[in-house]
């Protein structure tokens, strides 16, 4: 009789599963792998290798507190020859003295999460059982079988590997990126997330339901965009959009998720202060991307909120063109959310791509606040009857647009406005380089063209099949040149009269500073012309004046003015509207790398910015932070004002972990002039 089969000590091979994987940055300590693809374990015997027929060896796996095999959270399974597809494996590759190497492979369709590995040996009725370790199980983009498969390599680097990007404010005339950090695979983030799933209501309520469900991106999409904020649950972020945040961090003021989520954890899952749409959008997409499922941040400029579903945002307003406060619809200068890639097996196969993920909370979908998965391609054809929440995002891109002016007498007359048109240049980060990617297109088909026509009637969206108003007289807001922060500038109400007839009319123009979501502060500058005549084919240009000594203390750190023009000709009741959102663009962040950038050596950078004000800076802080780079997040406080004119300029050391191209993020912050951001690419080179 066959002598006891004895394991000596056994490898998890996390180089080699690393590699395989795509996982390498998070398999220095521990085993994490993708699913529906085999990873190594070698087993060590003591005295005599195993044998085939004498020896029988059972692997079992289990995820979650009450693992079943029903729900797919449990699997036994030998050691065998035949590869199962769609069920656990292990199978031998070599065997050599007392050494043992094999694969074992997962389910495409395998609940991803933390899970325990053990082995029973047997022999005869001789046993032994060994707890092998643990290890994580991500979903897989490079699996042809798994729901989030995508089929470029270039992709699964952008939307899965790459820790950093751009994420796009400013305005639709003025698209500014803003530099991120995304770090999913930074110390800690992945079992930050493993954590945020684990403390989500649905968790909580039903834990062996909830970690089966995790087999699918839909549902994990769905909980990820609920728990990043926190109306509902423990989530991770506090929206804020009032300009008051002394209790907090400013939204503007983040540069990476990283600090967010690991603030989270340290605060015992306590929300952390403050959120806008883009932190809540970033930080999904760490999420998102850290799990394995292909992630990107996108923005859409001029941004329908819809209370209501009927695709119209009406905006009263008084005899002078001032919006009346008490209306919450509103058309935010931006919105930013998250697209992941994924399979729809509930929908049909047509709707299967990128879905629309908003984290952001505005409004309830099932009674909780978390908006999406919804198919992009289902907005695009105006199918509204797709889960989930199509009404809303159809929306935020497709709304119409009604100004009612009231007049003295009480009565309403609707105005023309040709200048604000929803949803425009949505924007993202182009794959495999720093430049904008304009997804409209994914989104919206051609105007005027006939799909267009046939997704509005499959929408019901009936203003927009109706025929605009067209009138003779037309008027839009241009500007000179580009406007920098702390300087006056001009614009311009550009006026034509494309009619054979003269027209008296009254120009109102007033600019006000505005938050990105639409919310107007003071009056920064206004003027009148009581008695404009508009010659036949004519046209005229308007010059308005904005002061910095006006507008420097109410700008938000949107850095916004909106500018309005209102003409109004009283003998035919006509009422033209048209406005422009102004953005003030801030000095430029230099960043010097002194030396060369080697792995594991410090390394000195230079980061300087010029105070275009005409008074001193107080208060001047410079935060740096990038995966690969620096461990956490530095921060470099200036102990002197920074003059009118002068350069505030710091020294941070790095401590660069990892070869290969990074990047640098900075944010400035002072008393006059905050959110300033920068960034510069570094490749690190071996030691």
């Amino acid at each position: 009789m066959a002598e006891d089969l004895l394991v000596e000590r056994w490898d998890l091979e996390l180089e080699a599963n690393g590699r395989d994987h795509h996982t390498a940055d998070l398999c220095r300590e521990r085993l994490v792998v993708r699913r529906g693809q085999p990873f190594w374990l070698t087993l060590y015997f003591e005295g005599r290798n195993y044998e085939a027929g004498v020896d029988t060896l059972t692997f079992s796996v289990v995820t979650g507190p009450a693992p079943s095999e029903e729900a797919r959270t449990k699997a036994r399974f030998p050691l065998s020859d035949a590869v199962e597809g769609g069920a656990w494996t292990a199978s031998v590759v070599d065997q050599q003295d007392c050494v043992l190497s094999l694969q074992l492979s997962s389910p495409a369709h395998a609940p991803i999460g933390l899970y325990r590995l053990s082995l029973e040996t047997s022999t005869g009725y001789q046993g032994s059982s060994y707890m092998l370790g643990h290890f994580t199980l991500l979903f897989n983009t490079w699996c042809p079988a798994d729901a989030v498969y995508l089929d470029s390599e270039e992709k699964r680097q952008e939307y899965v590997l790459t820790q950093q990007g751009f994420i796009y404010q400013g305005s639709a005339k003025f698209i500014k990126s803003i530099p991120w950090n995304f770090g999913q695979f930074e110390d800690g983030i992945l079992d930050i997330c493993l954590m945020l799933l684990d403390v989500n209501p649905k968790f909580q309520k039903n834990s062996g339901r909830d970690c089966s469900r995790r087999s699918r991106p839909v549902y994990v999409g769905r909980v990820v965009s609920a728990m990043v904020n926190c109306n509902d649950d423990q989530g991770v972020l506090l929206g804020r959009w009032d300009n008051n945040y002394v209790d907090g961090v400013s939204p503007m003021s983040w540069i990476g998720s990283v600090d967010i989520l690991r603030r989270w954890k340290s605060n015992g899952c306590q929300k952390i202060k403050y959120g806008q749409c883009w932190v809540f959008a970033a930080v999904a997409c760490t999420v998102l991307r850290c799990l394995g499922i292909p992630s990107r941040v996108v923005t859409n400029y001029n941004s329908a909120h819809d209370h209501n579903s009927n695709l119209l945002i009406e905006y009263f307003r008084n005899e002078f063109g001032e919006m009346q406060r008490d209306k919450s619809e509103m058309i935010w200068n931006f919105h930013c959310w998250v697209e992941s890639w994924m399979t729809r097996p509930d929908l049909q196969p047509e709707y299967d791509g990128w879905q629309a993920l908003d984290p952001t909370p505005q409004e309830k979908s099932e009674g909780t606040y978390c908006c999406g998965p919804v198919s992009v391609r289902a907005i695009k054809e105006g199918d509204l009857t797709t889960k989930y929440d199509a009404p809303f995002v159809f929306a935020e891109v497709n709304a119409d647009v009604v100004d009612w002016i009231q007049q003295e007498d009480g009565s309403m007359h609707k105005s023309i406005n040709h200048s604000l048109i929803v949803g425009l240049n949505i924007s993202t980060k182009s794959v495999g380089r720093d430049e904008r990617e304009d997804i409209t297109h994914t989104y919206k088909y051609p105007e005027g063209s006939p799909q267009e026509r046939e997704a509005f009637q499959r929408a019901n969206h009936l203003n927009k099949l109706t025929d605009k108003e067209q009138t003779g007289v037309a008027m839009r807001i241009r500007v000179a040149q580009s406007m920098k922060m702390g300087s006056d500038f001009d614009v311009f109400a550009h006026i034509t009269n494309n009619t054979a007839e003269d027209h008296a009319c009254r120009l109102l123009l007033c600019a006000r500073t505005v938050s990105y979501n639409g919310l107007l502060g003071p009056v920064c500058a206004s003027q009148e012309l009581l008695d404009l005549s508009l010659e036949p084919f004519s046209e005229k240009s308007v010059p308005f004046h904005i002061l910095y000594e006006k507008y420097c203390d109410y700008l938000t750190e949107s850095n916004l003015i909106k500018v309005r023009g209102l003409l109004v000709e009283p003998a035919a009741n006509s009422y033209l509207l048209a406005e422009r959102d102004i953005y003030l663009e801030n000095p430029e962040i230099k960043i010097r790398v002194l030396g060369e950038p080697k792995q594991n050596r410090k390394l000195v950078v230079e980061v300087s910015l010029r105070n275009p004000l005409t008074v001193a800076l107080e208060a001047c802080t410079f935060t740096v932070e990038g995966a690969g780079l620096t461990v956490e997040q530095k921060s470099v406080e200036l102990p002197d004002p920074v003059e009118a004119g002068e350069e505030a300029k710091v020294r941070v050391d790095l401590h660069p972990l990892h070869v290969g191209r990074h990047k640098l993020v900075v944010d400035f912050e002072s008393n006059k002039l905050k959110a300033v951001k920068g960034y510069r690419n570094i490749i690190i080179g071996p030691p």
